[in-house]
C-alpha cells in the first residue's frame, strides 16, 4: 500500500506559507498549465489565477496579467516554486486593495491560516493553561502535563493526535469514542494519522471552521494552524451555555417576544456582549461595548461589570486609578476572588487580545451570570423548548452547511437562511453554475420582497434538479416554515451525496446513483468479507445494535474495528457503546458525519442512508489513490449489483450529512473562512486486529 507524499520545497520559509492541502491543489493548477513542451511560462498564469477564489472577484485576468509582468517578461519560463510566490505576491495585493478585513462575524469565521502564519505568545500561554487545567488528570496525557508555554511542548506533543481529540471531549462531552483514539507513547505514522483524521472530522462535527488544515500538517505541528484549531474548541466549551436551552436565564435580557426571536439567532459571543452591555447598563456605565478587544482596553468596562456580580469584592480604587495597566491589574484580582480561572494578563487587557478578553467574560459568565427570571418568562422559555427530533436536524443540517466551504457561517439554520442568501450559497456549491448571482440579493436585506426574490430562486433551483417541491414557495422559507425548511433540506443534501458518488470513475459510468445501489454496495461488502449481517432497508430495525456498520467499517478496512470493544448489542446500553464506537470509526476511517448514537440506536431512516453512502464514498475513493488492485476497483463496482430492495428517500428530514469531500479553488485561498475537505493522507492503519474475535459480551 503506498504512503503519502507530501509537496515539498526547497525554500523552507515558502513551504510555510501553505498547508498541504494548498501545496496539493495549488500543484494540480500548475502542471495543468504545462504545455506540450513541458514548459509553463508567466503568459501562461493569468487564466488560472483569475480564476482562484482568493482573486476572481478582485483581478481581472489583464490585471493580473499587468502585475506578473511587472518584474517578468510573459514569455519567461517559470517553475513551481516561482508560481508560488506570484500567487503570493497577488494575494498581498488583494489584502491591499481591500485594506484589511472588514468583516467581524462569529470566530469560527475566522481563518486558521494567515500569509504570514504569526502566532501569539500570549495565547498560547493562555491555551496551555487552559489544557493543563482540564486535562491534568487524564489518564493518559497526566504523562506529558503540565506543558511548560515557554517552550514548544504544545506542538510537539500535539503531533500524536492524542491531545487534540482529548481537548474535543472535554469541549464537547462524548463527541469521540476515546476507544477509538491510538493511545500508547510511540505511535507509528498510520496511527497518528489516523488520530488525525479522526480529530478533523470530530472538529467539523462539533462546529469548528477547519480551513485548510490535512493531517500532515497536524502531524508537523504547524503553530499557527494548531493554535487556530486548539482557539476554535476552547472557544465552543467556553460558549456552550449561552444559549436558551443551556441558560433560560438569558431571556432576563429581552423584553418581548421579537427580542426573544432575535436572540435565537444571535451567535454566542453576540449573546455574550448583550449580557455584559445588561449589566453595564444595571451599573451606570454610559458606553456600549461592541467587540472584545478596543472598547475593553481601558478595564473600565471590566470594573464596572465585576462590580455589579461581585460587590463583595469590590475595591474603589479600581475606577479611580488613571493607569490602563493597573486597572487592568485590579480587575484580574477581583475575578481571582471570584474564583475565576484567568488566563489572560494585564498587556492582553491593555492590547486588546480579542480571543483572550472573549474568554475572559466567557468565564465570568460561567461563574457569575447576574441573571434570574420570573414564572411569566420561565412558563415562555418552556413553550420554546423545539421537538428532540427537530432540534437534533437542525443541528446536523447547520454541521453540513458550514462544512461546504460557503462564505457565510450558519449559528441557527431556521434563522439564517430565511433571506434566501446562504441557501443559494449551498446551491452554488453543490450545482456549480445553477444560481443566477445578477438576480441575488446580498445581504443585510432590508425590504421583505428582496428575501422572497431569493427563496424564489432557491425554489426554482430545486424544481431543476427534480426536488419534490409541491406547493412550495419562497415565501415559505422567508416565514421559517419548519416542516418545509427541513425537507428541502433534506433533498438538497441527498442531491450532493448522489452527485458525489455518480462523479466516482469506479463503478456507475456517469449513470445516476439511487439509494438502492448504495445498499446493494453496503451488503455486497459485508458478504464478500463472510460476515452475516445484511439489512433489509435503511430503516431495518435490526441496525439498532450496530453490528451490520462495525461488519462494513471493518469490511472496507480490516484493521480499523477492535472486535474486543464490541457488544452484541441486547441492551440499550451495549447498543449505546456500538453506536458511539461506529461513528468515532467512521471518523478515524476519514468519513465526515454528524450523526449521534441516538440515529443508529433509533434507526433513523436517512440517517442511516447518508452513514452508508460517507462510508461507500471513502471507500470507493481507495482505488483512486492507489490504495487497491484493480481487481479491488473491478469488485468495488460489481458491489452495486442489485440483492434488496430499498425504499427511495423521499422529501422529509434528517438528522446527518454526508460531507463533500472534493478539493476546489476554495481550498486555495488562504484568506478564506470555509472549511475544505479533509485530508486523509494515509487511512489504512497496520494495527492488527483480530477481525474474526468474539463479540464482547
Amino acid at each position: 500500500m503506498s504512503s503519502f507524499v507530501g509537496v515539498h520545497l526547497s525554500d523552507p520559509s515558502l513551504q510555510n506559507h501553505f498547508t498541504q492541502v494548498e501545496l496539493r491543489g495549488l500543484k494540480s493548477k500548475f502542471i495543468s498549465l504545462r504545455s506540450q513542451s513541458g514548459k509553463v511560462i508567466v503568459g501562461d498564469l493569468p487564466p488560472v489565477m483569475a480564476q482562484l477564489k482568493a482573486l476572481n472577484q478582485l483581478f481581472t485576468v489583464e490585471e493580473i496579467s499587468a502585475i506578473l509582468t511587472e518584474s517578468s517578461d510573459r514569455n519567461d519560463e517559470i517553475d513551481f516554486e516561482a508560481f508560488l510566490r506570484a500567487y503570493l505576491n497577488l494575494q498581498a495585493r488583494a489584502t491591499a486593495k481591500l485594506g484589511g478585513s472588514k468583516h467581524s462575524s462569529s470566530f469560527l469565521k475566522a481563518t486558521t491560516t494567515t500569509l504570514l502564519h504569526t502566532i501569539s505568545e500570549s495565547e498560547k500561554a493562555s491555551y496551555v493553561a487552559h489544557i493543563n487545567s482540564y486535562l491534568g488528570e487524564d489518564p493518559f496525557l497526566k504523562n506529558f502535563l503540565p506543558i511548560d508555554p515557554a517552550t514548544n511542548a504544545l506542538f510537539d506533543l500535539a503531533k500524536d493526535g492524542v491531545l487534540l481529540c482529548k481537548l474535543i471531549n472535554v469541549a464537547v462531552p462524548g463527541t469521540i469514542d476515546e476507544r477509538a483514539i491510538n493511545t500508547k507513547k510511540v505511535l507509528n505514522p498510520w496511527e497518528r494519522n489516523e488520530n488525525h483524521t479522526l480529530c478533523l472530522n470530530s472538529a467539523k462535527a462539533i462546529g469548528c471552521t477547519v480551513v485548510n488544515i490535512g493531517t500532515q500538517d497536524l502531524i508537523e505541528g504547524r503553530p499557527h494552524l494548531l493554535l487556530g484549531l486548539i482557539s476554535q474548541i476552547i472557544k465552543i466549551q467556553m460558549l456552550a451555555d449561552l444559549n436558551l436551552k443551556k441558560t433560560p436565564q438569558l431571556l432576563e435580557l429581552v423584553d418581548d417576544s421579537n427580542e426573544v426571536e432575535e436572540l435565537i439567532t444571535l451567535a454566542p459571543e453576540k449573546i455574550l456582549l448583550r449580557w455584559m452591555n445588561f449589566h453595564l447598563k444595571k451599573a451606570g456605565y454610559k458606553k456600549t461595548i461592541t467587540n472584545f478587544s478596543s472598547d475593553v482596553k481601558d478595564g473600565e468596562a471590566y470594573a464596572y461589570l465585576l462590580n455589579t456580580l461581585a460587590p463583595e469584592h469590590y475595591s474603589p480604587d479600581t475606577l479611580d486609578i488613571k493607569d490602563p495597566t493597573e486597572r487592568a491589574k485590579l480587575v484580574l484580582e477581583h475575578a481571582e476572588r471570584m474564583d475565576c480561572n484567568r488566563y489572560l494578563t494585564p498587556k492582553d487587557i491593555v492590547e486588546g487580545s480579542a480571543n483572550l478578553n472573549l474568554t475572559f467574560v466567557a468565564q465570568i459568565f460561567h461563574q457569575r451570570n447576574g441573571l434570574s427570571m420570573d414564572d411569566t418568562k420561565s412558563t415562555f422559555a418552556e413553550m420554546m423548548e423545539d421537538d428532540v427530533q427537530v432540534s437534533r436536524e437542525e443541528r446536523c443540517f447547520r454541521l453540513w452547511i458550514n462544512s461546504l466551504g460557503i462564505v457565510t457561517y450558519v449559528n441557527n439554520v431556521f434563522e439564517d437562511i430565511r433571506n434566501g442568501w446562504v441557501l443559494l450559497e449551498v446551491l452554488d456549491k453543490v450545482s456549480p453554475g445553477s444560481v443566477n448571482w445578477k438576480q441575488a440579493n446580498k445581504p443585510p436585506i432590508k425590504m421583505p420582497f428582496r428575501k422572497v426574490e431569493n427563496c424564489n430562486q432557491v425554489i426554482g433551483i430545486g424544481k431543476q434538479l427534480k426536488f419534490s417541491l409541491v406547493n412550495v414557495a419562497g415565501n415559505d422559507i422567508v416565514q421559517g416554515n419548519k416542516k418545509l425548511i427541513l425537507a428541502f433540506l433534506w433533498q438538497l443534501m441527498r442531491f450532493n451525496m448522489l452527485q458525489l458518488l455518480k462523479n466516482l470513475r469506479f463503478h456507475s459510468q456517469g449513470k445516476e446513483m439511487t439509494d438502492a445501489d448504495i445498499l446493494n454496495w453496503a451488503n455486497n461488502r459485508v458478504k464478500r468479507a463472510r460476515r452475516k449481517s445484511q439489512m433489509e432497508s435503511f430503516k431495518d430495525k435490526s441496525l439498532s445494535n450496530g453490528i451490520f456498520f462495525l461488519e462494513l467499517l471493518s469490511a472496507v478496512e480490516p484493521r480499523v474495528v477492535n472486535w474486543s470493544l464490541v457488544t452484541k448489542g441486547e441492551t440499550d446500553e451495549d447498543k449505546k457503546m456500538n453506536a458511539t464506537y461506529i461513528i468515532s470509526v467512521a471518523r478515524k476511517l476519514g468519513c465526515s458525519v454528524f450523526l449521534l448514537p441516538e440515529d443508529i440506536m433509533e434507526v433513523n431512516q436517512k440517517m442511516i442512508l447518508t452513514l452508508t453512502a460517507s462510508i461507500m464514498y471513502w471507500s470507493l475513493q481507495k482505488p483512486a489513490e492507489g490504495s487497491d488492485s484493480p481487481a479491488e476497483a473491478s469488485a468495488s463496482a460489481s458491489d452495486l449489483s442489485p440483492t434488496s430492495h430499498v425504499d427511495e428517500a423521499d422529501g422529509g428530514v434528517l438528522a446527518g450529512e454526508i460531507s463533500n469531500m472534493t478539493i476546489d479553488d476554495a481550498a486555495l485561498d488562504s484568506t478564506s473562512v470555509s472549511s475544505p475537505r479533509i485530508e486523509n493522507d494515509n487511512v489504512s492503519s497496520p494495527r492488527i486486529e483480530n477481525d474474526n474475535a468474539p463479540i464482547k459480551e
